[in-house]
């Protein structure tokens, strides 16, 4: 858990606290860099989880992985109650590989994972997911088979560049720029990347 700025999406440059819940979903992404979350985390009663998240000081709360859905019956649905009861917001970053809750009052981010040819994510989510994510580096045609397959409207659509570095983010700025105007989806700059370089934990 840490305190810093949403990088992307669609709160991208807002205030944050943000809680990682461990285990993730096979198949597993080899470029992922949070592969330490696939591991059993530390187990926490979720009043106390609550009492740290409060202690930040900021309503804005993404809860991210790993891949944190596959925790919902077994105490995410009561901290997400919890914390909307407290006046939080509630934002999810998940990879749509397991069934969403339709009950969750939180904002659901979903960046789909395209591994082994094909694109891992359950279409009975679409409904779901508030906002879409991509990272792009030249593999325009994956995505638009992705949204024009669910028929994802433009306006769900976020696109950020490649590159797990300041350097190599910034030599695709302007490729992903054009190619968001041409579609019509949100560019969406990676800001942590870009203020902390590659660091953890800001």
């Amino acid at each position: 858990m840490f305190s810093s700025l949403q990088g992307e999406g669609p709160f991208a440059g807002k205030p944050a606290v943000f809680v990682r819940l461990s285990r993730c979903l096979p198949p597993l992404c080899p470029w992922c860099d949070t592969a330490f979350a696939w591991q059993p985390g530390t187990m926490m009663e979720v009043d106390d989880l609550v009492e740290q998240i409060i202690g930040h000081g900021c309503n804005f709360v993404v809860i991210t992985g790993g891949e944190p859905f596959l925790q919902w019956s077994t105490g995410l649905q009561c901290l997400e109650e919890t914390l909307v009861d407290k006046g939080c917001f509630v934002q999810y970053e998940t990879s749509g590989k397991v069934s969403l809750p339709e009950q969750s009052k939180g904002f659901i981010v979903c960046s789909p994972k395209y591994l082994d040819a094909m694109w891992h994510f359950a279409g009975t989510n679409c409904s779901v997911v508030d906002a879409f994510k991509f990272v792009v580096e030249n593999d325009f045609q994956m995505v638009d088979d992705f949204v024009a397959a669910w028929k994802i409207p433009a306006e769900k659509v976020w696109i950020m560049p490649q590159g797990a570095t300041r350097e190599a983010q910034l030599k695709n700025f302007e490729t992903i720029w054009r190619y968001c105007v041409e579609r019509g989806f949100t560019f969406s700059p990676r800001l942590h990347i870009l203020a902390f370089d590659n660091k953890n934990g800001v």
